[in-house]
């Protein structure tokens, strides 16, 4: 689990690098639309499979051992209600905390999280996503709402 854990920090600073040099060179606007070119479509990779569950939360509880398994530690609770398939996704360890300083930045939401929920808003139209709290601003743990519409029935039995 280190390695994988060493891997997933490693590929934080290759992305916090990124961006700052993009930032520097373009300016915030085009550094982050640069950043976004084509994480769309691997989110839509990752997450699709996870996505096409009957319900979200059949889909991040299956997402809790890969969080795992990169040293991260996820609970998921459902919070559907009133045709809305919702789920919480509870982070309760940020390993971007300590390493976005190494790039002048005091936290690691905007390069980290917001660039994730931004691409999963691309790649997934019909949801919604939103953080609610942030490890970074003093929050004991990250939590992410993601909403949309209920799969009718009969989608659901096919």
């Amino acid at each position: 689990m280190q390695n994988a854990n060493s891997e997933l920090i490693e590929a934080a600073r290759k992305k916090f690098s990124k961006f700052r040099d993009l930032r520097a060179q373009y300016g915030e606007k085009q550094a982050w639309e640069t950043m976004l070119e084509g994480f769309p479509e691997l989110q839509k990779e990752r997450m699709g499979p996870l996505l096409a569950m009957p319900t979200l939360i059949e889909g991040f509880r299956l997402s809790i051992p890969i969080f795992k398994t990169i040293g991260m530690e996820m609970e998921a609770v459902d919070i559907s209600n009133r045709d809305i398939d919702a789920a919480l996704e509870i982070q309760k360890v940020c390993p971007f905390l300590e390493v976005c300083r190494e790039f002048g930045l005091d936290i690691p939401c905007h390069v980290i999280c917001e660039l994730d929920m931004d691409a999963t808003r691309r790649a997934f139209p019909e949801m919604k996503g939103e953080i609610l709290c942030r490890q970074a601003l003093g929050s004991p743990v990250c939590v992410f709402k993601y909403e949309r519409p209920a799969k009718q029935e009969a989608e659901t039995a096919l």
